[in-house]
């Protein structure tokens, strides 16, 4: 095991590991440290702690010295000097016509290097313009080319959620993000829904990506008529041999359906009669809802039937039983005499 410090010298930048040595140093502190590009000041955001040897990168370097005010005086004026150096070379590139957009200027702190840093489609020939800055600021330059990822987190600025961009927030490293997390996320494939202001795809792709792959590892996918499969996560429901039982029987739901379908028809048999329209001629109806009524009435017809053979005069009431309204029905007392 090894003890190290978590060391970050820009706002959403790399997090470097090196040794802290016999300093007492807290996450939040400023410590001067020796990188690759010269002696740089940089803030702790991991305390003191062990780690494995395999996840540090050897040789480790050692934390120099804790930031003490003069630090700080030097970083602010190293600033202001930066951003005057960044004014005169945008200058030198337009007379020297380059294809290069300048991105920004910073200064180490021990104002050993000057460094730049610039995108450009492709291969920038630049070798005049690193001798004409060379000759104004007197110090060493070192021209950088990045990619629209790190312009963007350079740049800053909003994405389609409305918030600052998470690589120029929080996001230390880019990761790599393809197609088929928008694809497994069941999100639009329109590019312009799914890229960033860099022009790539968008960094949150990744967030959700994980969670989507473990879901359906778990769950099984449902397209093509494949079944889900849930087991692992119900043993304890599907241990009992009933439970889905209740669950699909439709008997209950067929009887609700049936006796609405009896109120409505007498609903609307109300309706009807209150309206003073004719009832429909359905017998089996009549039946179930008035079976006396009509049990009377087809005695009556029964009677009726051997009057057939009878004079014209005794059976003219039964051809004038059609108009009920001019004329009342006869009894059938009448009709027996």
């Amino acid at each position: 095991m090894v003890t190290i410090v978590g060391v970050r010298f820009k706002k959403a930048g790399k997090i470097y590991y090196f040794s802290p040595g016999d300093l007492k140093v807290a996450a939040g502190d400023g410590c001067i440290v020796e990188t690759a590009r010269g002696v740089e000041y940089g803030e702790v955001v991991i305390a003191p702690k062990e780690v494995p040897e395999s996840e540090v990168v050897q040789p480790l370097k050692q934390v120099l010295r804790s930031a003490n005010q003069e630090d700080y005086e030097r970083l602010e004026l190293n600033r202001t000097r930066a951003e005057e150096a960044f004014q005169i070379a945008l200058a030198k590139v337009g007379e020297h016509k380059l294809p290069m957009k300048l991105l920004e200027a910073e200064y180490t702190l021990d104002d050993s290097k000057l460094i730049f840093s610039f995108t450009a489609e492709g291969r920038v020939d630049f070798r005049e313009l690193v001798k004409d800055l060379a000759a104004i600021f007197r110090t060493r330059i070192e021209l950088r080319q990045v990619g629209v990822r790190d312009e963007a987190k350079i740049l800053g600025g909003l994405g389609c959620c409305g918030r600052s961009l998470c690589c120029s927030t929080f996001l230390g490293e880019f990761a790599p993000v393809s197609i088929k997390m928008a694809k497994e996320q069941n999100l639009s494939l329109n590019p312009a829904k799914i890229s960033g202001v860099c022009g790539r795809l968008m960094c949150c792709l990744k967030y959700e990506s994980q969670v989507y792959e473990d879901n359906r590892q778990a769950f099984g996918t449902c397209c093509k008529g494949k079944q889900m499969m849930v087991d692992e996560f119900y043993h304890e429901t599907e241990e009992e041999s009933d439970y889905y039982d209740d669950l699909l029987k439709e008997d209950s739901i067929k009887e609700v359906d049936y006796q609405m379908m009896v109120e409505t028809v007498e609903i609307e048999k109300n309706m009807r009669q209150g309206a003073g329209d004719k009832p429909p001629k359905r017998t089996r109806p009549k039946k179930k809802r008035k079976p006396k009524a009509t049990g009377e009435k087809r005695e009556v017809k029964k009677e009726q039937k051997p009057s057939q053979g009878k004079p014209e005069g005794e059976g003219a009431p039964k051809k004038r039983r059609r108009p009920r309204r001019r004329k009342p029905k006869p009894k059938p007392e009448n009709k027996g005499e």
